[in-house]
């Protein structure tokens, strides 16, 4: 079975300890302006920002597993606004608003290079658990295992 298609067990890590605080990724700045322009030309250079999602998902343990095994949370957008925090502690909510100004071409490169960043994450996660496809769930639909 392929790892993308293994659920991961939430595990959750209270937030002062998430890497991302540090980082003022749910923090203000006092120029928003200069943040977002910065934002912008940021996101718009996928190979630049491709390499701040792998810093991330190497240097953020606590915040990658928290946010990684939440089924719930889009991965890419995190890794996306984690990645702008850790280059230059810009805030998530100015990071989604450069977003808008990226060209649809940039926005498939940058998700490509978040996409790449996430699978690589998961498959070291996986082996270094040890977590194996739970077959016996799939083919006993319904049946605890």
């Amino acid at each position: 079975m392929k790892d993308e298609l293994l659920r991961l067990p939430q595990v959750y890590h209270p937030v002062q300890q998430w890497e991302e605080i540090a980082h003022n990724m749910w923090g203000k700045v006092t120029d928003r302006n200069a943040y977002t322009q910065r934002a912008i030309q940021f996101t718009g250079n996928h190979l630049e920002y491709g390499l701040y999602m792998l810093r991330v998902c190497d240097e953020w343990p606590i915040s990658t597993e928290n946010a990684f095994t939440d089924p719930h949370l889009n991965h890419r957008a995190w890794l996306g606004h984690a990645a702008c925090a850790l280059a230059f502690n810009c805030p998530e909510d100015i990071v989604r608003q450069a977003w808008s100004y990226l060209t649809d071409e940039q926005k498939l490169l940058a998700n490509k290079e978040a996409s790449r960043a996430i699978a690589g994450w998961r498959r070291a996660y996986i082996k270094d658990r040890g977590l194996r496809h739970d077959v016996a769930a799939e083919m006993l639909p319904g049946f605890d295992t």
